[in-house]
């Protein structure tokens, strides 16, 4: 079964029906009927709910995640996972909450969905399922 982890800008793309949302539906899909493995960072996933909630709301953000937490699992972050990010971050200079996306990904050997092309920096330590990135 394949394994992903959903970085905090691939939650939000899928919430807002923003694009690459048919990617990450698939995967959503795909995990309803046992055929993949969603995770996400705790870390991520309060970005996620910090960004839903300045755009709907705390009420709306709470509830989206609430059904999406059925197919993507929260995964907690302890001293061993916060050691792993402060490295990538040391390594290759990503965002802070971006480093637990990554060490997650790469810890469980799992593909990172992602909207951010700051990921590329890894090379081939990281599987990503890219989406289009922010226009800027």
């Amino acid at each position: 079964m394949k394994t992903y982890v959903l970085d905090a800008g691939a939650v939000i793309r899928y919430m807002t029906n923003g694009a690459g949302v048919e990617k990450v539906g698939a995967l959503i899909q795909k995990a309803a009927k046992a055929e993949a493995q969603l995770f996400i960072s705790v870390i991520n996933w309060g970005e996620a709910f910090y960004s839903l909630a300045q755009k709907a709301g705390l009420d709306r953000a709470r509830a989206d995640l609430k059904t999406m937490s059925s197919f993507v699992t929260p995964m907690a972050v302890h001293q061993a996972q916060a050691d792993s990010a402060a490295v990538v971050r040391l390594h290759y200079r990503l965002g802070y909450a971006d480093c637990f996306a990554a060490a997650l990904a790469m810890r469980m050997n799992a593909t990172l969905v992602t909207t951010d092309s700051d990921f590329a920096r890894l090379g081939k330590k990281l599987k990503v399922l890219a989406l289009p990135p922010y226009s800027r």
